[in-house]
């Protein structure tokens, strides 16, 4: 800003001595072309500087007078974008259209109309994605309530109906037929065993374990030692420390192996679960496995909503899943997801 008043105040002076010099030239051939002695060289001198020192102090006054002038103008206009900078937006310049700066302050104007509606925009978007969101979450837990009523309807309410025939022919058959009621019990024991699987998975999902500030090596070892105590089935786990995973690439990935263990429980009517988590050549490896009767991947129809969730978790963090699956030999899971960094680095 100083160099630019600098060169402003610089062009009146000049101006000034151009204007003089010019004078004189003037004045000298005027001189020579009227040829009147009472004008000699020296008075010609003479009244040319006078007439120079006025033009310099005319120039260095208006000079300076319009340096003021244009030094408020530049204040205002730089009052005007700091106020933008800080978030506030104040009343338009006015613009004169005599001045220097008309254009410059048209352009600050719209600019602060451009920024103002910016914001606003910036605003509304904010609102409308506050508002998806919430409708969103809606849909997700109004889907999850129609899963969970679906698994209740399809497995333990089924199971339940079925123990109660069983127990009402197990009465009659009693007295009569003590070895086929003593089979129906063995039958209703084992159909409440698995009913029992059934309401913990569920639970499982209704009420999640957290990573919260736990590695996800820790998570899993803490998932799998609680489903151990609440299950009939025998768990086999190989979990090593990972590197270079983000947080949200953890979650997701225990949220896999949370999908998938109660999968296992609920419909694979496995006896062994196997899962292993390891780090090796630039990449996160998951494995799970069971025992279990198995299924067709090809089937959509056999395809449940916690596959098709596995896969898109899998797939928001850059990883690779493949599900195998055989009947009476039972089901594999393997993904691999890229990782920067390693436990070399």
């Amino acid at each position: 800003m100083k160099g630019f008043k600098s060169t402003f105040f610089q062009s009146y002076v000049m101006n000034a001595m151009f204007s003089s010099l010019f004078f004189f030239i003037l004045l000298q051939v005027y001189l020579l072309a009227v040829k009147n002695p009472a004008f000699s060289i020296k008075t010609s001198l003479i009244l040319s500087f006078f007439v120079m020192v006025l033009l310099m102090v005319c120039s260095i006054y208006f000079g300076i007078r319009n340096l003021f002038i244009l030094n408020g103008k530049l204040s205002k206009i730089s009052g005007y974008l700091a106020s933008l900078r800080n978030g506030k937006f104040p009343d338009q310049l006015k613009v004169e259209h005599t001045e220097e700066t008309a254009r410059m302050i048209t352009e600050v104007n719209l600019l602060g109309e451009y920024v103002q509606e910016q914001i606003e925009l910036l605003q509304k978007m904010s609102n409308e994605k506050l508002v998806l969101s919430e409708q969103v979450h809606t849909a997700a837990v109004i889907e999850e309530r129609q899963r969970i009523a679906r698994d209740l309807h399809d497995a333990v309410s089924q199971q339940l109906f079925a123990l109660s025939m069983m127990s009402a022919t197990a009465i009659k058959l009693f007295d009569e037929y003590p070895e086929a009621a003593r089979e129906q019990l063995i039958q209703m024991a084992d159909i409440s065993v698995k009913a029992q699987g059934e309401m913990r998975a569920l639970l499982m999902h209704l009420r999640p374990v957290e990573l919260q500030k736990d590695s996800l090596c820790d998570g899993i070892i803490k998932l799998l030692r609680e489903l151990k105590s609440k299950t009939n089935h025998h768990f086999q786990g190989s979990i090593d420390e990972v590197c270079g995973l983000t947080k949200a690439a953890e979650e997701h990935l225990f949220r896999i192996v949370q999908e998938a263990v109660s999968n296992i429980i609920r419909h694979a009517e496995a006896g062994k679960i196997k899962v292993e988590l390891s780090e090796e050549e630039g990449y996160v490896h998951l494995f799970i496995s069971d025992d279990g009767k198995g299924f067709d991947p090809e089937d959509k129809k056999m395809i449940s909503y916690g596959i098709r969730s596995m896969k898109e978790r899998c797939k928001e963090i850059g990883g690779v899943i493949q599900i195998r699956s055989i009947y009476h030999e039972g089901t594999y899971i393997d993904i691999k997801v890229p990782v920067k960094g390693g436990k070399d680095d």
